[in-house]
């Protein structure tokens, strides 16, 4: 790897970070921090659960109707409704909110997914544009939650696991509204997403490709929404 290269990589990393640092002093934002256990979330790292090993190869979602709520009972949204947070995109894992108050957080509301407006509205901009791949089509909707991986224990071509919840129709809408609420009244919001919450209930033997609506969709949507705490 050239010198000029390093350098380049460090110069963007620096200003990135500096950016990012202004707009977090300036800003109220929602903070995602990805794990697995006590230990953070790394693609292609191995990570054991009670029945597999296994690798995060992919792992995205929808968030959209942000509420946060403050001490003083008043709620503020942003204005943009729906954001794809993905691991393999740094800056997606930082939503701005608004301008910071003085006051501080009681509780923060959001979905976990996209609703049906925007699933029969066909082809959006933006987080939502199909080249994210994570549009089906207007019959189904979006992919709510997109997690792809491989193990041992997936009798599958490449062990690999797939998957693709989503499906904006009753009874198999895979939507899910999550509500947390830090014990106490907090300036900053920073979520936890464990995905060991998710396997630890899942066996890849033998639930290891999910790609339509449906019952199995619904089901792991309900251990999704299990990931996803305060500190």
């Amino acid at each position: 790897m050239s010198k000029k290269f390093c350098y380049f990589g460090l110069l963007v990393c620096c200003c990135f970070h500096g950016i990012f640092a202004q707009v977090s002093k300036d800003s109220l934002v929602i903070q995602s921090r990805f794990r697995y256990g006590n230990k953070p979330l790394e693609l292609h790292a191995k990570y054991i659960s009670a029945s597999d090993t296994l690798e995060i190869e992919t792992f995205k979602y929808y968030i959209s109707n942000i509420k946060v709520q403050y001490d003083d009972k008043t709620i503020v949204k942003p204005k943009n409704n729906y954001h794809l947070v993905d691991i393999e995109n740094p800056a997606s894992l930082s939503i701005p909110i608004e301008k910071k108050q003085n006051k501080l957080i009681s509780k923060v509301t959001f979905d976990i997914g996209v609703d049906s407006i925007a699933s029969v509205s066909g082809a959006l901009g933006g987080d939502l544009d199909p080249a994210k791949g994570m549009y089906w089509a207007w019959q189904s909707g979006y992919i709510n939650v997109k997690i792809e991986g491989k193990s041992n224990s997936c009798k599958t071509r490449k062990n690999q696991f797939h998957f693709h919840l989503g499906g904006y129709l009753k009874p198999n809408c895979a939507l899910r509204t999550i509500t947390l609420e830090p014990k106490k009244p907090t300036e900053n919001v920073l979520i936890a997403v464990d995905l060991k919450e998710l396997f630890s209930s899942v066996a890849l033997s033998t639930t290891n490709s999910i790609m339509i609506p449906g019952k199995q969709a619904m089901a792991m949507a309900d251990l999704v929404a299990k990931m996803f705490s305060i500190e």
